[in-house]
């Protein structure tokens, strides 16, 4: 049975009111028990710090356990205010919100509000679960809250934690103690994550989820078949999903490349002025609406849509990361870009002339992308410096993913471009030679897609275009 702790009430009708709620709730949540956890994730169940995050490789049930935490608290603190965070809403209801509403139940009592896409959880005891994303967080930062979960916490730059702990620091808390926390997965050695005094890092590893490891340490059938998945990624992936290791990748391709400068929140963006209220594109300060693509079935195919502002600086705005799709599909999503966005030109992958004239016979204004790869690569890292103005000419919305391809996350491959430029590297060196000259072609397919539009922009090289009638 859930003993919920009583808050303090001084009025006597809400004093009988709250305590009517917690004698009901009792009765209508005797059902739940607390989930087996090991190793860091009972670290994180019991830790009352302010500040704390279970870090570790994929699969080792962070997420599992950082929502169960959560849940619990809103079990037996009746009247508690809680928020689940991610860098960007769009990317959450394929995700962390898949596993909360596992964790709730079919029959759970507690209601969404706002369908598929909710803004909040309510429970019967009067405590409330927030959701949002740092890309607009007005509602979940509205006031004050007792827990805030961030899943994903490697995506938030210092300053988002920052402002998420002036929302949890006891000033009308329920809870008898208040706590923002979260779960990550390894990056950089230099992340602020490990190197912020004031948080309690916690490691998590697979042998603390008990669905891959039984309590003598033997691995499930459901472990083996995990664990062959992660053996199976390579590079940085590896490193840090398997290994779990903080580290950067060797020979990066874009050494500029900085997460927390190059990627723009929503309130960033109406700050300048380049998105509405709204979240649409300011047409007045962008003047330009372009969409690179590239082609997949088995490897993701991508639509980036890019709007280029009075400077020049291109802002990816939209992205489209699929596999397993038909070229009819494609054009569906660029029709319906463009109507959204009034994209002008479509710069598409040479290699399918033959699907950049259905494009041209859809209304879609496509040719061919320069496809040169070295001037490319040049021309996308000279748009990653930070200029004298402070500025880059290269920024990717936080939000711009449409959706997570469940196959890649399954295998734990990158979902966008914001993935795949951490890992995207030199070749090896031969006979003891730096090479930098051809990139290992692997998980780089939006960062062709981006590489086509900043070669297209800014390297002297015509591209083929393709009429309507076909004609080449």
């Amino acid at each position: 049975m859930i003993t919920a702790p009583a808050p303090v009430a001084t009025d006597p009708k809400l004093a009988a009111r709250m305590a009517y709620m917690r004698v009901k709730y009792q009765k209508e949540t005797a059902g739940y028990t607390k989930p087996a956890l090991r190793g860091a994730s009972q670290q994180l169940w019991d830790s009352k710090d302010h500040e704390v995050m279970l870090a570790g490789p994929a699969e080792t049930g962070k997420t599992w356990a950082a929502l169960h935490k959560l849940h619990h608290l809103m079990l037996t603190n009746a009247g508690a205010q809680g928020a689940i965070v991610r860098k960007s809403y769009s990317t959450m209801h394929g995700t962390v919100l898949q596993t909360y509403r596992r964790i709730l139940g079919k029959d759970s009592k507690v209601h969404a509000f706002g369908g598929e896409k909710p803004e909040w959880f309510d429970y019967p005891n009067g405590s409330r679960v927030f959701v949002g994303g740092m890309d607009n967080p007005q509602k979940v930062l509205s006031s004050e809250r007792d827990i805030i979960y961030v899943n994903q916490a490697e995506e938030l730059a210092l300053d988002d934690w920052e402002t998420l702990t002036t929302r949890a620091t006891g000033r009308g808390a329920v809870m008898p103690y208040t706590q923002i926390y979260g779960d990550c997965n390894p990056g950089r050695a230099t992340h602020w994550i490990l190197n912020r005094p004031s948080l309690r890092v916690l490691y998590s590893h697979h042998e603390d989820n008990p669905t891959l490891y039984d309590e003598a340490g033997n691995q499930t059938e459901q472990g083996r078949r995990t664990m062959a998945v992660l053996d199976a990624l390579t590079g940085l992936r590896h490193k840090r999903l398997r290994l779990g290791l903080w580290v950067g990748a060797e020979g990066m391709v874009y050494e500029q490349w900085d997460r927390s400068f190059h990627v723009l929140d929503a309130a960033t963006l109406r700050r300048l002025n380049l998105f509405t209220d709204d979240n649409e594109l300011n047409r007045d300060a962008i003047k330009s609406v372009y969409a690179t693509v590239d082609w997949g079935w088995t490897n993701p195919g991508v639509i980036h849509v890019y709007g280029i502002d009075g400077d020049g600086r291109a802002y990816l705005v939209h992205e489209v990361y699929q596999t397993g799709r038909l070229i009819s599909w494609w054009v569906e999503q660029g029709v319906s870009l463009k109507a959204r966005y009034g994209i002008s030109r479509f710069f598409c992958d040479p290699a399918e002339p033959a699907f950049i004239r259905q494009f041209n016979d859809a209304g879609l204004n496509a040719q061919s992308a320069v496809n040169d790869i070295p001037p490319g690569i040049q021309a996308m890292q000279k748009r990653l410096v930070k200029q004298p103005d402070g500025r880059a000419r290269f920024y990717v919305y936080a939000g711009a993913l449409e959706e997570r391809d469940p196959s890649l996350a399954e295998q734990h491959k990158p979902c966008g471009l914001v993935e795949e430029i951490d890992a995207y590297v030199w070749q090896q060196p031969k006979d003891g030679k730096s090479n930098k000259e051809e990139p290992l072609d692997k998980d780089n397919h939006a960062l062709d897609t981006a590489r086509y539009l900043c070669a297209t922009l800014d390297v002297n090289i015509q591209p083929r275009t393709y009429s309507i009638k076909g004609r080449r």
